[in-house]
């Protein structure tokens, strides 16, 4: 499971969140392209947009699901609470 300790600084602030353990295998670029992209220089990953539908919300579930590292995180239950806004 993804450590928010663990955050890197690439990301844009919100409730996902990729941490310093990703590998960046293209997995969640692949899932979600509008939420992730390559931060080629430190070999990670990191979330340049905060999903804002539930289209996008449903593409970052299966990205953590799918995240072989456990990378991908949320800030609590901010899935849930993306979901419902």
């Amino acid at each position: 499971m993804a450590d928010l300790s663990l955050r890197i600084p690439e990301n844009v602030p919100g409730p996902i969140y990729v941490d310093d353990t990703c590998i960046y295998c293209d997995l969640c670029q692949e899932t979600a392209p509008t939420v992730f992209h390559a931060v080629r220089e430190q070999g990670w990953a990191a979330v340049f947009h905060q999903p804002t539908t539930a289209e996008e919300l449903s593409l970052v579930r299966e990205a953590i699901e799918g995240c072989p590292t456990e990378s991908i995180g949320s800030d609590g239950d901010s899935l849930i609470s993306i979901h419902n806004a």
